[in-house]
C-alpha cells in the first residue's frame, strides 16, 4: 500500500492530511515531506484519519519528527488518530509524545453548537426584547 500525503496552509500553521500506510517503505518519504515543514517554525497538524496502519517504522518517522519539534519549539498535533493506530502508539508509549487534537476538536464541537443553539435562539429573545419594551 501506498502513503499520500496533502499539504495545506492556513493562517494557523500547517496540516498534513496522510492517506493509507506508514510503513517501512512509505515512512522514509514520510520524514523528508515532514522535516521541512518542522524546520518552518509554524505549529503543524498532522491528520491520521484515513492512516490505516502504522509500523515500528512510521513509529520511529514519528519519533524523529516530534524530536525535530521540540528542538524547534514547534507544536505538532496528530488528529484522525484511529483506534487501532492509537492502541500501536499507546502500547509503545508513543502517543505520550504527541498532542492529539481530540480535546481541541471537542471544544470547536462545542463551540458550533453553542453558536447554533444561540442563533436559533435570537428571534426568540428579540421577541421577548420587543415584548419587555412595550
Amino acid at each position: 500500500m501506498t502513503l499520500n500525503v496533502k499539504e495545506r496552509r492556513n493562517k494557523t500553521g500547517i496540516v498534513l492530511v496522510a492517506t493509507g500506510e506508514i510503513n517501512s517503505e512509505t515512512s522514509g518519504s514520510l520524514l523528508q515531506t515532514l522535516l521541512p515543514l518542522v524546520r518552518e517554525g509554524r505549529p503543524l497538524r498532522i491528520d491520521l484519519t484515513a492512516v490505516t496502519y502504522v509500523s515500528s517504522a512510521g513509529l520511529r518517522t514519528l519519533l524523529v519528527v516530534y524530536r525535530e519539534a521540540q528542538h524547534a519549539g514547534v507544536a505538532v498535533t496528530l488528529y484522525g488518530v484511529s483506534e487501532e493506530v492509537r492502541f500501536v502508539m499507546s502500547a509503545t508509549g508513543f502517543l505520550d509524545f504527541f498532542s492529539t487534537g481530540e480535546a481541541e476538536a471537542a471544544a470547536a464541537k462545542n463551540a458550533a453548537r453553542t453558536a447554533a443553539k444561540n442563533a436559533a435562539n435570537a428571534p426568540e429573545k428579540a421577541s421577548e426584547k420587543a415584548r419587555a419594551a412595550r
